[in-house]
């Protein structure tokens, strides 16, 4: 069996006590050595300062490969170009591309009418910068504002096309959902990488509006497990951990090896997960006393 890569998603803190737990977790999850770890970026680019000096952060103070979010939202091309230029200049060369949301407040998403327009634009406007290994996002289940599953896997085809190396899957649960998902996208002919995205449940409530928010379906058997656990966050994580690690292990009998885990900067569901999935760090053993 191939081994598993894996990599993890953070979000830059607003505050000195989540920026305390965003590095504790980065220094906990290190060692597993993932192929990259991506940086979120705002809506309407809002995070853009906090994002790049986490980025910089990682570069500066660790052997791990940074991935800024790049969106197409609030900016015009050439502003969204200089910010790909610094990060190339810096040494960055993986990012991950997206069309990003509309701001808060906003109806529905409207192009910037300088900027990209959509997250294949971008993705070659990127590639225009520097030969970055780019990574795009895909949804199981279509995106929330796509007519259809055909004209979402379209607009997946035409990310790769433009450039893209991989997509990394929207959180699900149905893990059939995912692999229905990756037959269609190999019947269409899409041979590169569909990596699936992994949401380790931290709290139930937050989950479900992230999950409404973009489409992605909660099966009742999975409230059913967290019903009456809102006080009890020991048999929460317990249960979370079950689960999580039921998920990956049936996508890994499935020839899934590589898996994406939107860590919400905790680190003990991914590291436990990660542990199962046979990802763990290298033992240090002390040498012989002589």
């Amino acid at each position: 069996m191939q081994p598993v890569t894996v990599s993890f998603e953070f979000f830059p803190p607003n505050d000195a006590g989540m920026e305390q737990t965003l590095w504790a977790s980065i220094q906990r999850l290190a060692p597993l050595a993932p192929r990259f770890v991506s940086v979120t970026y705002g809506a309407d680019g809002s995070t853009r300062e906090r994002t790049h000096n986490v980025v910089t952060r990682i570069l500066r103070e660790t052997a791990l490969t940074p991935a800024p979010h790049l969106t197409c939202v609030g900016a015009p091309r050439g502003e969204i170009l200089d910010i790909a230029r610094g990060y190339w200049d810096a040494g960055v060369r993986h990012i991950v591309a997206l069309r990003g949301d509309a701001p808060a407040g906003q109806v529905g998403y409207t192009p910037h009418p300088d900027g990209f327009a959509y997250a294949a634009d971008l993705v070659q406007g990127l590639k225009s910068v520097g030969d970055f290994d780019i990574s795009v996002a895909a949804y199981p289940e279509v995106h929330p504002e796509a007519p259809d599953a055909k004209f979402d896997l379209d607009n997946l085809r035409a990310k790769l096309d433009a450039g893209a190396s991989r997509a990394i899957t929207q959180f699900f649960f149905d893990t059939d959902k995912y692999l229905r998902f990756r037959d269609q996208c190999a019947a269409a002919g899409i041979t590169a990488p569909i990596v699936p995205g992994i949401l380790p449940i931290t709290r139930f409530p937050q989950m479900l509006r992230f999950a409404k928010r973009c489409g992605a379906s909660v099966p009742e058997w999975l409230a059913h497990r967290f019903d009456g656990l809102d006080d009890d966050p020991e048999t929460r994580r317990m249960i979370a951990a079950s689960f999580a690690i039921e998920q990956v292990r049936r996508l890994q009998e499935h020839g899934v090896q590589e898996f994406h885990f939107y860590t919400l900067n905790r680190a003990e569901l991914t590291y436990a997960i990660c542990h199962a999935l046979g990802v763990r760090a290298p033992v240090v053993r002390a040498a012989a006393e002589a």
